[in-house]
């Protein structure tokens, strides 16, 4: 009996990291999958994002557990094609109970040498794509009448300040006011909407040449290795980060019967950066 048995989620950036991570897990808990992931390259990011073989990886793995899964290709800004991705996944498995709004991008620019263009693209996918991924989604939960729960990826960037990434910042730090508002306003359907606030996690958003030069300023090409020692120095516990099922296994925590009683909350995961 899996914790998740029963129910489907639909997950935004599923395609790799840590949002191929929460569709493995929730699966292996017993839950069908709504994966949306796009395979066009996002604007303004020094990393490549992801590819439609990475979204076949995941789809892939999920089945490989003996769970449904109806893959995308949509991006977070366009409201009508998380909509349809909703509507069609939840006519196939017949139902929505738990939305995880994961996608996001980032990227290292000091803030008053930031283009407008850098700064809206953070704001549009991590902050208002997670809007859009929560009106998409979240009404086929209502409907149901059975209640769920709701998960916005966040980060620890919303807590606690670091140079040169205002835009990432702003955008994860406004996915707690989103967070409290639709808590008080789904809580009387059972409807149970919560952040998580990793700290750096080992994804392609993190490990890649912009992110070591970011933490390792005093090297002219800093390695992975490099990177990992200074990263280090951030954490109480002696890690350089955080592996992505540590997130996904919060996220189950969140949206199993485990953390019925649980919204509202900023749920920290962190290895201490915050201490």
């Amino acid at each position: 009996m899996g914790k998740l048995d029963g129910k489907v989620a639909f997950i935004t950036g599923a395609a790799r990291g840590q949002g191929r991570s929460h569709a493995i897990r929730l699966a292996q808990e017993g839950a069908d999958i709504i994966a949306v992931d796009t395979a066009q390259q996002v604007e303004t990011v020094p990393y490549h994002t992801a590819s439609a073989a990475d979204l076949r990886e995941t789809v892939a793995a999920v089945e490989a557990l003996g769970r449904r899964i109806i893959a995308s290709d949509v991006d977070v800004r366009d409201l009508s094609g998380l909509r349809k991705a909703a509507d069609d996944g939840a006519a196939e498995l017949g139902r929505i109970d738990i939305v995880v709004a994961n996608a996001a991008v980032n990227s290292v620019v000091p803030t008053l040498e930031m283009d407008e263009q850098t700064w809206q693209t953070a704001i549009d996918v991590n902050l208002t794509g997670a809007w859009k991924t929560v009106r998409a989604a979240a009404p086929h939960i209502v409907a149901g009448g059975r209640g769920g729960s709701i998960v916005l990826i966040s980060s620890l960037a919303a807590l606690t300040a670091y140079e040169n990434i205002a835009h990432y910042t702003a955008s994860k730090a406004g996915l707690v006011g989103l967070m409290r508002v639709l808590a008080k306003e789904l809580g009387p359907q059972s409807i149970r909407v919560n952040t998580i606030h990793p700290s750096t996690v080992d994804t392609p958003m993190v490990i890649n040449d912009a992110t070591f030069r970011m933490f390792r300023p005093d090297l002219d090409a800093p390695t992975r290795a490099d990177f990992e020692e200074a990263a280090s120095m951030m954490n109480r516990l002696p890690v350089p980060m955080l592996e992505p099922i540590d997130i996904s296994n919060a996220l189950v925590y969140l949206v199993s019967e485990e953390g019925r009683y649980v919204t509202g909350t900023t749920h920290i995961v962190d290895a201490g950066g915050r201490l």
